[in-house]
């Protein structure tokens, strides 16, 4: 079968390769799995080495077979599988046995049936990530950099063609290529180049097996799940290639017939079929449900894991405190480090101290302890007398010092440390700045400001490469204190005088030096160590290592601290050991170095990390010579890393035939904390045989040892790291809370009493005494000893033979629900999904990050650049499945960086927190994301379950009882205001017109003002009249319209438009506002006004010229039928005309006009009003805003309907005031042209809208002056809870508590209008602060709505409705606004307490979402916070998800860093779970004329996938 798939049969290679070609492949294989050569580059080596043994397939493009390759291998090398396996015996390759781990993994994913998710849909623009550098070293590889080993265990591979157990990759490319693979096995030849028919067919068969299989399958799918719908629809994405769903089994073309929504309807539409298939994937319950709280009323109480009846309890005795064997006492031990290194500096000057080597592996200098003595005594000498400010001496003893030495220079660093300790001053050794904005650099200065720093001592190299400040100092870093840099090379110190000694005291309790360590939120704290507790340490190691005088040690690790600086510096200065220190860049260029240095200088003791090891597995091929046998004790200072022990037995696998012997692998624990833990001792130095667990995972989450033995899936396999140390105590305490004993068979947190331990964090005195001052106590709450313990921060038991074992770090775990994940073993499972291809250089960072008050556990992984975005979603759906099988815990979000983007720690490993802190500020401009909130968060509130219906009699009695009164509220009553006369006078507009022009023909009504501020026109009384009836007198004769007949008036904001309006009623026809359409977008706003021409039935169209022409253009043609438009007539000249007689309406209930609004949900309502609603609108405005004719109002609206057009074209006819006309649309062009309107006119009154005001502020800020609301008191704002909204009750809070929501009073309720608040389903009358419908009642209510199909019962119900009781005669008009009414303790004018009406918002847009009501703008609200680039949003509903549209301003890079904001923000605030995240470019969301979002028209544009969205999110 490989062959066949390969596409050229078995028997086309008769020729074995020869070795050499086999070890080369080998060699390629790795290099791509490392990522030192590119895809393409590795294709193109592997084919150049094969080309003369595999006759070549002829007539096919090579860049199909490439599309055909088999993960893991390609075409040519499987063909070569067979006789790889011939040679097993001497290759290499058989004996790195796949881990354990990899295969468990592999199964778990092979039981799974592949779940269908949509691929999220990504703008062709964000596919295109490059990565930073593409090609960096082999450094990187670990996880983190104390991490180091993490990726070992699935990156060995079992064999370089390893073939995959999990079959899917190349079945989708058998589909996808089914016609290409037949047809390159039908041409494929044998050496004589005939067509093999045999084979044709044999392929061609399996080809066509595949296929049939995959068709059953599929059908069998279809019942239980729809298909995936990414395919067919690629094509629109990448054009470059042929593309097939991943992996997801169903053949192309295939999807259309089947494919339909929830609600059975067929749908073609891509999104909405996505949206389909991520229902789908929701659809299937995740876990048993929990027992769910009772839901109090107000409060929604989150959800609380109840512990699982079953879960594995520790069942042993309590343990008890292990203790070290004694510290030996040695003759002539020196009393303090520096005792011995002036011993051996004096007494054995020549004696090899410390080789230093460069990058090609060459030794530079060798240091002897004679001159490391005089150099530390010269720069002692010269730090305390040499420098001086201000003819102070700069430092006095026990001064901190900052340390800042390249990881090359060993020498200098030892030399400063001893220099410093000579002088009693307190060396903090630090890393080198590269840049400005290092990782966790602001840290750094955060601790060397805390610990008092002024002095930093480096070489001349370092410091030359140090950036510098135009001055040509160096530059102070972001978050340091100012510093002086002193070089300490030599011509820089002084000799010391002759009468200088230093005191060489015995260790005591003062500081000897200060280590840094960073904690897990990205923390810096420096870990003091006392000269006593320096020399203990250096006591236990050289006993428990067995060192003595002259041994050599190769060191790999970092001589700054931690085990690099105990064993390669103080430890081996104490017993005159020779260290051979590999630099960091020397293994990056020869990972195999510190192998050649052990063989030569034949060194007992090495001190590795398990990545060291590791990479010298990848490349030992290349020695035949290597002889480990001088070695005694390898030390992984890292074996406390759970996954070090697949590197450690790989390691002794290869080099067991080189001398080493497996007894020397010595792994240790140690912590910043307490240093050495404990350390394996060979057998002659009394060790017992080491020890290995293989432990349930699922009962490790529990806290609980259980060594597994069914489940091979998920165990975790952790090799023992020795014995306690000599001197020490250790127990094992619960991890939080009082640090109780734990069990014997129960993990918690090991805590460390000795001598040899640190002794504070600087400066931090409460967290100290928690960590370096722990009691532990029994159960019964007795201290184990008078003697505080150390709390090391890793996680492990005591096993047989008083071994320790480590099982993971504090810093590394992850509490989710209360099961305790380790972030290691998560990255050790993701790397074990796709180890060798898909991830670059293994580097991955796993942490948690609290939503909704539990750990989520995020995942972020460099992907590989020539991952495609196919790759990138297959390994991301496998690894979700992976970390739920293994660990039974759900990932939050998936998310992948370009390679080489991820903040680095000092030595090449991922920066854990800085990541983090990237994720959390939308920093991290990933290429792909995945979220799961469906399946992770399970602790949401219970969904609200309506109550059985309360009657609306028993809410009254309900109210009455509670002494609640009935909310409602009126305005004055307007028969008292006035004379009646008027109002009888005044009851037709048009002849109120008519009088004015007799009365005060030049009396100025109108003033348009244009962007530039200037007037436009002016109209007078007599003028407005004038040109009415000149438009009345066109409308009977060139129109030939009859009374009662329709007209439209299409007219851009301005004095035509009132006067046209005017017209209408002179002739008797019924006016129509409509806005015009937008030149530049005719597509979208030409068919709304087609739409209220021939829904208002308009019999005639007036227009301006210019308009006329737009309408029947040909860019108008392709929006609409323009053949259809009625008679249209241009207003600009018609002939002067008098009309013979003005109509006049024989009824003051006929119809004056229609009003036609589209609302935000996007339906299109023409309301009816009559004449005598339409003079009792203007006479309560007139009273409310005391309009009267010398009165100036200055008019920022859309003239065209509701209050907008009543201000521009009725009202100031009606109370014969000036109007200053400011057309919103100008405002673009001069932000200021409203406000300086009302200064230069020195308005009182001006009307305008939120949107108007938004635009001022956001672009005047702070130069307004305060603009004061209407005549009454002043409007009173309420905090209200948001989530007591959601459940329709107000519930008022103060100012600034969790989830308040501020609500502004609306004004004063207009004369004449009565006010009440309906039950939105019953219709009964609620009480005051109750949430309902505000009903209202007034002499103005429009008659009904206009429609062409009448729809009687919306009509009854929106403009007669009745109550169910209590009034019900009132008829009222429901207004769909959601309010309540609240009696306040103002009085208002009549001396009555003023009733406060407040808005809540449309009942129309609200989102039933978990049985609540949520107001989109709620959401929005949060959703903008979440992040800077954020500039709008708008959020809909769609087949019960919520999806949200984000407005992006800034670059396309940041689009996916904000789904995780957007979707942790809403979860925050609103308990609700984000279905599908859509982010578009600015001005997307639509918007209409009053400002308000249109949010129906954004999400029919989304499922017709008009919106060409930057990316859209699936969140599973």
């Amino acid at each position: 079968m490989a062959a066949e798939r390969g596409g050229c049969s078995l028997e086309a290679v008769p020729v074995p390769l020869p070795p050499e070609v086999r070890e080369s492949l080998a060699e390629l294989e790795l290099e791509l799995s490392e990522g030192d050569i590119t895809q393409k580059g590795y294709e193109k080596k592997r084919a150049k080495l094969l080309a003369r043994y595999i006759p070549l397939i002829q007539g096919v493009d090579p860049s199909l077979q490439a599309e055909n390759r088999i993960p893991g291998s390609s075409q040519a090398t499987a063909a070569v599988s067979k006789q790889q396996k011939s040679r097993s015996t001497n290759s290499r390759d058989e004996r790195f046995r796949s881990d354990v781990h990899t295969e468990a993994v592999q199964a778990a994913l092979a039981k799974y049936k592949e779940r269908k998710m949509p691929m999220p849909s990504k703008r062709r623009s964000v596919l295109v990530h490059s990565s930073v550098e593409t090609y960096t070293p082999p450094d990187t590889s670990s996880a983190s950099e104390d991490e180091g080993s993490l990726r070992r265990q699935g990156r060995i591979p079992s064999t370089p063609f390893q073939s995959h157990s999990n079959v899917e990759p190349w079945l989708n490319r058998v589909i996808q290529g089914s016609s290409t693979s037949s047809s390159a096995s039908s041409t494929s030849s044998h050496p004589g180049g005939k067509p093999a028919a045999a084979s044709n067919t044999a392929t061609a068969t399996a080809a066509a097996t595949v296929l049939a299989d995959l068709m059953a399958h599929a059908q069998l799918d279809n019942h239980s799940a729809p298909p995936d719908v990414t395919t067919g629809l690629v094509e629109h994405l990448h054009h470059e290639r042929p593309q097939v769903a991943s992996v997801r089994g169903i053949p192309r073309g295939y999807n259309s017939s089947i494919l339909e929504t929830a609600d059975g309807v067929p749908v073609n539409s891509r999104v909405s079929s996505k949206i389909q298939q991520l229902l789908n994937t929701l659809k299937r319950p995740k876990r048993p449900p929990l027992k769910e709280f009772f839901v109090d009323d107000f409060e929604e109480l989150l959800e609380v894991q109840q512990p699982d009846p079953n879960q594995p309890k520790p069942e042993g005795g309590e343990m008890t405190a292990l203790k070290g064997e004694p510290l030996g006492v040695v003759t002539n031990w020196p009393p303090s480090l520096l005792a011995a290194l002036q011993r051996w500096g004096t007494t054995q000057p020549k004696t090899p101290c410390l080789t230093a080597l460069d990058t090609t592996g060459k030794a530079v200098y060798t240091l002897t302890y004679g001159k490391l003595w005089s150099r530390s005594l010269k720069l002692a000498y010269t730090l305390l007398n040499k420098l001086t400010s201000k003819n102070e001496p700069l430092l006095k003893p026990g001064h901190r010092v900052a340390l800042v030495f390249p990881n090359s220079d060993p020498v200098m660093f030892m030399v400063a440390f001893y220099g410093c300790l000579l002088a009693d001053l307190v060396p903090v050794p630090i890393e080198v700045p590269l840049t400005r904005k290092d990782a966790g650099s602001q840290q750094i200065g955060f601790l060397l400001g805390s610990c008092g720093v002024t002095l930093a001592l480096t070489t001349d190299v370092c410091q030359k490469g140090l950036p510098k400040a135009q001055t040509g100092e160096v530059v102070t870093f972001k978050g340091w204190p100012r510093l002086v840099w002193f070089v300490i090379d030599g011509k820089h110190l002084a000799k010391p005088a002759k009468d200088w000694h230093p005191q060489v005291r015995d260790a005591s309790a003062d500081i000897a030096y200060i280590e840094y360590k960073t904690s897990k939120e990205g923390s810096t704290m420096g870990i003091t160590i006392s000269h006593a507790s320096m020399l203990a340490h250096c006591h236990a190691l050289t006993q428990a290592c067995g060192y003595s005088e002259a041994e050599t040690l190769t060191n790999v690790l970092d001589f700054k601290r931690d085990a690099g600086l105990w064993h390669g510096v103080l430890t081996s200065v104490m017993n005159r050991m020779h260290v051979v220190s590999i630099p960091y860049a020397l293994m990056k260029v020869n990972p195999l170095s510190w192998i050649q240095k052990v063989c030569s200088y034949k060194a007992c003791v090495a001190v590795v990390k398990s990545r060291d090891m590791h990479w010298s597995l990848l490349a030992q091929r290349d020695q035949r010579d290597v002889n480990l046998s001088s070695l005694r004790m390898l030390i992984v200072a890292d074996g406390a890393n759970p996954w070090s022990i697949s590197s450690c037995d790989a390691f002794l696998n290869v080099f067991q035939s080189r001398g080493l012997r497996p007894e020397v692998i010595c792994p240790c624990a140690s912590s910043s904390e307490a240093l050495t833990v404990a350390i394996r001792r060979p057998p002659d130095l009394g060790g017992p045989p080491p020890g290995k667990a293989v432990l349930s995972m699922n009962c490790l989450s529990y806290n609980v040892i259980r060594v597994d033995t069914e489940e091979k899936l998920s165990v975790l396999t952790v090799q023992d790291v020795g014995q306690v140390m000599p001197g020490a105590n250790v127990c094992v305490v619960k991890a939080d809370g009082t640090p109780y004993l734990c069990k014997t068979d129960e993990v918690g947190e090991i805590c460390v009493n000795s001598g040899a331990t640190g002794t504070a964090y600087y400066g931090l005195l409460g967290i100290t005494k928690n960590v370096f001052e722990t009691i532990p106590v029994t159960a019964a709450g007795v201290p184990v000893s008078d003697q505080p313990f150390t709390r090391t921060g890793l996680l492990g038991f005591i096993g047989p033979d008083s071994l320790v074992f480590v099982v993971g770090k504090l810093d590394g775990l992850m509490v989710v629900n209360i099961r305790k994940h380790n972030a290691d073993d998560v990255v050790a499972t993701a790397l074990a999904v796709e180890p060798m291809k898909f991830v670059y250089r293994g580097r991955i960072a796993v942490f948690s990050v609290t939503v909704l008050h539990d750990d989520r556990i995020v995942l972020v992984a460099e992907q590989r650049p020539d991952a495609s975005e196919e790759d990138s979603f297959q390994w991301m759906s496998r690894v979700l499945q992976a970390i739920d099988s293994i660990h039974q815990v759900g990932v939050y979000c998936l998310a992948l960086v370009p390679a080489n983007t991820l903040p680095k720690a000092p030595l090449g490993g991922i920066h854990i927190s800085e990541t983090k802190q990237r994720f959390l500020e939308g920093a991290l401009h990933p290429c792909n994301v995945l979220m799961c909130p469906h399946t992770c968060v399970t602790n949401l509130p219970k969904p609200r379950q309506k109550q059985p219906d309360v009657g609306p009699a028993s809410m009254i009695v309900g109210n009455l009882v509670a002494g609640k009164r009935i909310a409602q509220a009126s305005g004055r009553d307007v028969t008292q205001l006035e004379d009646n006369d008027q109002a009888r006078k005044f009851l037709y507009l048009a002849d109120v017109l008519q009088w004015r022009a007799q009365t005060t023909p030049d009396h100025p009504l109108f003033l348009l003002l244009n962007s530039k501020g200037t007037v436009a026109s002016t109209a007078s009384c007599i003028q407005l009249h004038k040109k009415a009836e000149r438009v009345a007198a066109a409308l009977m004769e060139k129109g030939r319209l009859n009374v009662g007949d329709h007209v439209a008036l299409v007219y851009p904001p301005g004095v035509d438009l009132i006067a046209t309006f005017y017209g209408c009623l002179y002739a008797g026809c019924i006016p129509i506002t409509v806005r015009p359409p937008h030149p530049q977008n005719l597509a979208t706003t030409l068919p709304t006004v087609k739409m209220i021409v021939e829904v208002s039935k308009s019999a005639c169209i007036l227009t301006t010229q210019g308009i006329m022409k737009l309408l029947k253009s040909k860019e108008a043609a392709t929006a609409v039928d323009i053949k259809t438009w009625p008679t249209i007539l241009d207003t600009d000249d018609i002939p002067k005309k008098k009309v013979a007689n003005i109509f006049r309406p024989p009824s003051p209930d006929m119809l004056a006009y229609l009003d036609f609004s589209v609302s935000t949900t996007g339906i299109l309502a023409g309301v009816k009003m009559s004449h005598a609603a339409t003079s009792a609108l203007c006479r309560s405005v007139k009273l409310q805003c005391e309009l009267y004719p010398s009165r100036q109002i200055a008019i920022c609206l859309d003239p065209y309907c509701g209050l907008g057009f009543a201000l521009w074209c009725l009202c100031s006819v009606y109370s014969g005031h000036q109007s200053i006309l400011v057309p919103p649309l100008e405002l673009e062009s001069n932000v200021s042209l409203w406000l300086s309107a009302v200064s230069q006119y020195k308005v009182r009154v001006t009307f305008c809208s939120y949107s108007v005001m938004e635009m001022c502020t956001k672009g005047l800020g702070t130069q307004t002056d305060v603009l004061r609301g209407t005549a009454g008191p002043d409007p009173t704002t309420v905090y209200v809870d948001m989530r007591a909204l959601r459940h329709d009750r107000v519930r008022l809070v103060e100012r600034g508590s969790p989830h308040s929501l501020p609500l502004m009073e609306s004004g004063k309720i207009l004369p004449g209008v009565k006010v009440i608040i309906a039950h939105t389903e019953t219709k009964g009358p609620l009480g005051d602060s109750h949430l309902g419908e505000i009903w209202v009642s007034s002499p103005h209510n429009a008659t009904g709505y206009y429609t062409v199909y009448g729809e009687e019962a919306l009509h009854a119900d929106h403009f007669s409705a009745r109550l169910s009781f209590g009034d019900t005669q009132t008829v009222w008009a429901r207004t769909g606004y959601l309010g309540f009414l609240r009696r306040t303790e103002l009085t208002d004018a009549s001396g009555e307490r003023h009733d406060a009406l407040y808005v809540v918002g449309s009942l129309d847009e609200t989102l039933e979402l978990r049985g609540m009501r949520y107001h989109p703008i709620d959401i929005e609200t949060s959703v903008i916070r979440a992040h800077k680039s954020i500039a709008e949003c708008a959020v809909f509903t769609w087949t019960n998800l919520l999806v949200v549209v984000v407005e992006l301003e800034g670059s396309e890079q940041e689009a996916l860093d904000l789904v995780a904001l957007v979707t942790n923000v809403v979860l925050e605030e609103h308990y609700l779970i984000v279905g599908v995240v859509v982010i578009v470019d600015p001005g997307v969301i639509p918007i209409n004329s009053r400002g308000e979002k249109q949010r129906m028209h954004l999400r029919d544009g989304f499922l017709a996938d008009q919106l060409d969205p930057i990316y859209v999110a699936y969140n599973m």
